[in-house]
């Protein structure tokens, strides 16, 4: 009986914690994603629009978008330091130049999660300061 006790006060309180964990996520998600959009307004609407469908043959969509939720490091490099050259996004090739904003590792990291959280894309995973401050410049080649 004592074991089951204690069992049970294991179980409740792991629970207990979990449940305040994960509040505190999406506390801090939801956070998140409404600073990004604050960014995203003054820095990204006017290429990929205010529904983040993009420009059809010249600025990529954001909204359903295959690329950033299969692509995650990539889609934050181009956002924290732009990006030249071609790209797939659900299926159709875009080959233009996206400028380097000059944007804050959080601001990044804000308007990540306010895209990747919006128009239709849905990403549980959160995107964090130190996950942006961990990519690079350049993409490591493996030799």
């Amino acid at each position: 009986m004592i074991k089951l006790g204690i069992f049970s006060c294991f179980i409740f309180s792991y629970l207990g914690w979990t449940a305040f964990y994960f509040q505190d996520q999406d506390e801090a998600l939801k956070a998140s994603i409404k600073r990004g959009q604050e960014v995203y307004q003054d820095y990204c609407i006017s290429c990929h629009l205010a529904n983040g469908e993009g420009v059809d043959g010249t600025f990529p969509p954001l909204a359903k978008s295959d690329f950033l939720l299969k692509k995650r490091e990539e889609s934050i490099r181009a956002v924290k330091y732009g990006m030249n050259g071609e790209i797939i996004v659900n299926k159709k090739t875009y080959n233009s130049t996206m400028t380097n904003l000059g944007l804050y590792d959080d601001e990044v990291a804000d308007i990540m999660n306010y895209i990747l959280n919006s128009w239709g894309n849905k990403s549980k995973k959160m995107v964090t300061e130190e996950e942006v401050k961990a990519v690079s410049k350049e993409e490591e080649k493996s030799s």
